[in-house]
């Protein structure tokens, strides 16, 4: 489906529920490679699978009375936020339940791109909300690029910014992470 025939559905999911299953089908593959990526590293320790993520934010966006995204890289930008929420929820009633060192996630630039390195998500879910208090717009890139999957010019487009610009945000973000989880 086009990024136009989304944008479509976005608008008429206001007002039909049709509309809105079918907004949900037309990005539910990109979702799930979404969910795959970020679970991808250490699975076994995770406690969600990428069906799950991707079902628990989908039923976040459902039950919302309006969305409030304007086109596919908003919505997937969005979906992203809430996939975040779904694992932060999930850890927390585990850790509530048991303490066990930690949820692995891998912090990469894209999806197509390798996991470089394991690092807790709930250190990851502090030093992001850190990183909202000191640079917003670059927490919100974090965001988009990691638990959204959007690429460099997807991000460019919706901040109205050249794709150098959202790279060297991107690079300035990681190295702020890196140096307060502490990764190399």
């Amino acid at each position: 489906m086009t990024t136009a025939d989304v944008t479509q559905l976005l608008r008429a999911a206001e007002a039909d529920p049709a509309a809105r299953e079918q907004l949900v089908a037309a990005v539910y593959d990109e979702l799930r490679r979404v969910a795959r990526r970020i679970l991808a590293h250490d699975r076994a320790r995770f406690v969600v699978a990428p069906t799950e993520l991707v079902h628990g934010a989908v039923l976040k966006l459902v039950a919302q009375q309006q969305i409030s995204a304007r086109d596919r890289s908003h919505l997937l930008a969005y979906c992203g936020q809430l996939m975040r929420q779904v694992l932060v929820d999930q850890i927390r009633r585990d850790g509530a339940a048991k303490r066990d060192g930690g949820t692995q996630v891998t912090l990469v630039s894209s999806i197509a791109e390798s996991p470089r390195t394991a690092i807790d998500f709930e250190p990851l879910h502090e030093a992001l909300d850190a990183l909202a208090v000191v640079s917003p717009d670059a927490a919100r890139l974090v965001e988009r690029r990691y638990f959204a999957g959007l690429t460099v010019e997807e991000i460019a487009q919706l901040d109205g910014v050249s794709p150098a610009t959202v790279k060297r945000q991107w690079r300035a973000a990681r190295a702020w992470l890196q140096d307060r989880l502490g990764s190399p």
